[in-house]
């Protein structure tokens, strides 16, 4: 069929914008996302995907990152650089930079592998796409941390500031 030189109405068989839903919803399969974590494996980062019920908020998601790999990402060789720590995400409504509050959980939990654990959260929390950078806080002060050059900051950190780390 030709195109139209002319726009004219189209009917669309819907239903009226205010009509309630049906008393008697057709139950299905429960539906999945994906929740994507990135783990250690081999002195780098590799990302995760583990399949979740509901979109998860950012907080269950560092939480979900914090509890560490579960017993097959284990078996699998995936471990985490994030024992021993609390974190709490706080994020101005409507902004995609979100502060992390660290809180070491045990004074005698110091590690060499603090590089990893900055770069795991970084690397999590800027796969949502309501992520853009992280920054770090400890006591509600800006706390340095490492990236990937080796180089401090208590500024915005994004995923690609631990790319070199990012194994495939």
């Amino acid at each position: 069929m030709p195109a139209q030189s002319e726009p004219h109405p189209v009917d669309l068989p819907r239903a009226p914008l205010n009509s309630s839903p049906s008393a008697h919803p057709v139950a299905g399969p429960a539906g999945e996302v994906a929740e994507v974590l990135c783990l250690v494996r081999d002195g780098g980062l590799t990302q995760t995907v583990r399949r979740v019920g509901a979109v998860p908020t950012r907080q269950q998601q560092l939480d979900d990152l914090s509890a560490g790999p579960t017993a097959a990402e284990r078996r699998s060789g995936l471990t985490s650089a994030l024992t021993g720590l609390s974190l709490i995400v706080r994020a101005p409504l409507g902004e995609d930079d979100v502060t992390v509050e660290v809180t070491e959980a045990d004074e005698g939990t110091a590690r060499t592998d603090e590089m990893l654990g900055y770069a795991q959260i970084v690397c999590t929390l800027t796969a949502r796409s309501d992520v853009g950078s992280v920054v770090f806080t400890q006591d509600g002060e800006p706390l340095r941390v490492p990236r990937a050059d080796g180089s401090l900051t208590s500024g915005p950190v994004r995923g690609w500031d631990y790319r070199t780390l990012i194994r495939s």
